[in-house]
């Protein structure tokens, strides 16, 4: 008789764990990545009052079977949902990453020095410029090297805005390009334009020329181009600014130009003139000072005046003021500069699991591995090696199936009824056993 009220008391005791579980999951439907878990029953000990037999022949008796008695039920596992990805948010912020495509990867986070695993990618950096998640831990990844090379040893802390990276260097001019056309019935230049060497009789046309010194600084000189004849061109320098500025700079574009009269290009004339820096408080800011100036694509062909500046390497950049961050679906963290440049800071590893379900929660959104989940070698591995990709501006959701964990409740709620009307109803019959002797 008691071996009933004690099966209805661990039916209630497991009902109970799955219940707890089950509020757990609900509560957490709108955590970011958080995932899911359920519980599993199973039988405990069976006491035997009968062993099973064979049959005899000799005596003719048949076999019997074994008769045992069920002890109630238990906890057989509690096991977490991790393969199932949750759905997609779109956020917008590129500090925000999901794990795409490999539901066994995580990143890989650092906490009061521990190292944790989690699938919640809300990071954002701290004063540092540390790259941390909503808790602080720092998120773990690669750095570059000299060169800017990725390399992938032992992870280390990611720094997205450490001074090391606000700025990049200025480069000096060292090579222009120049392409377009003259017009080869060119007007005359206006009176009292400035244009040394050329008077308000002379034909021409007026070329600016950009160009940076080793500190980033920007210049413009305005060359006159001056028809001598219908065919043949003089350029000259009529002005320097610095900076919107007048400037302290001596430069020399002295040079004759001449077009065939049957194609209209360059004809006799080096396809490379040389642009040279010879003086001024200015000049010492350039570490080379002559200018190669490619006017190689320059023609003399009907009316249109058409001057055009391509850009070329060495055309030469100001100093770069990060402008943004983002980060690429293979993890790498790429910063965006003012002056067009664009530099690796890092890469974001991760960690996959041959078990990943066996990783024990610690809050937080954070797991830490255990001897059933498989180990961390402290290095990581690129997202793409586990075939999956990383999704900046977008966040992982829960993975609770609502419907799933209603229906459970109502499946619980009356396994827990049942058991509970197991240990009444045996306390009746106990209750009809004392009433024997009055």
């Amino acid at each position: 008789m008691m071996r009933s009220l004690f099966s209805g008391v661990s039916g209630l005791s497991s009902h109970q764990t799955r219940m707890d579980v089950i509020g757990n999951n609900i509560a957490n439907v709108n955590t970011i990545a958080f995932k899911s878990s359920s519980v599993s029953f199973s039988e405990v000990f069976y006491q035997t009052t009968q062993v099973a037999s064979g049959p005899n022949a000799t005596t003719g008796k048949g076999g019997q079977n074994a008769k045992q008695i069920g002890l109630g039920t238990s906890v057989g596992s509690i096991s977490t949902k991790v393969d199932t990805e949750g759905a997609s948010q779109r956020t917008d912020n590129p500090f925000d990453v999901k794990l795409s495509g490999s539901g066994n990867s995580f990143f890989i986070v650092r906490s009061n020095g521990n190292t944790y695993f989690t699938r919640a990618g809300d990071f954002t950096y701290d004063a540092s410029g540390a790259l941390v998640t909503q808790s602080g831990a720092n998120v773990m990844g690669w750095v570059t090297n000299d060169q800017g090379e990725i390399v992938k040893d032992v992870v280390q802390p990611l720094y997205v805005k450490s001074d090391e990276f606000t700025y990049t260097m200025p480069e000096q001019t060292t090579n222009l390009k120049v392409s377009g056309n003259i017009n080869s019935s060119s007007g005359n230049f206006a009176k009292g334009s400035g244009t040394s060497g050329a008077d308000g009789d002379q034909k021409g046309e007026t070329l600016t020329l950009s160009f940076y010194d080793n500190l980033g600084y920007s210049y413009q000189a305005t060359i006159a181009v001056t028809q001598v004849d219908k065919y043949n061109y003089h350029t000259e320098v009529t002005g320097v600014t610095k900076e919107g500025k007048a400037a302290d700079l001596t430069v020399t574009f002295d040079h004759d130009i001449s077009f065939n009269p049957t194609t209209g290009l360059l004809d006799g004339t080096d396809s490379s003139l040389d642009f040279t820096i010879t003086g001024g408080a200015d000049a010492d800011s350039f570490v080379k000072d002559t200018i190669a100036v490619d006017i190689s694509n320059l023609k003399s062909i009907g009316d249109e005046t058409k001057f055009e500046y391509i850009d070329v390497a060495g055309k030469g950049k100001a100093v770069g003021k990060m402008s943004s961050v983002g980060i690429q679906d293979d993890g790498r963290i790429i910063a965006s500069y003012s002056n067009g440049d664009t530099v690796v800071i890092g890469q974001i590893a991760t960690q996959s699991f041959t078990n990943a379900a066996g990783l024990e929660k610690v809050g937080t959104n954070m797991y830490a591995a255990t001897l059933n989940s498989g180990e961390f070698d402290g290095v990581g591995e690129d997202i793409t090696s586990a075939g999956g990709s990383m999704v900046s501006g977008t966040i992982e959701m829960s993975n609770v199936d609502l419907a799933s964990e209603f229906t459970d409740m109502i499946t619980t709620q009356r396994g827990f009824q049942a058991n509970s009307r197991i240990i009444t109803v045996s306390d009746t019959m106990l209750e009809e056993l004392i009433n024997l002797k009055r």
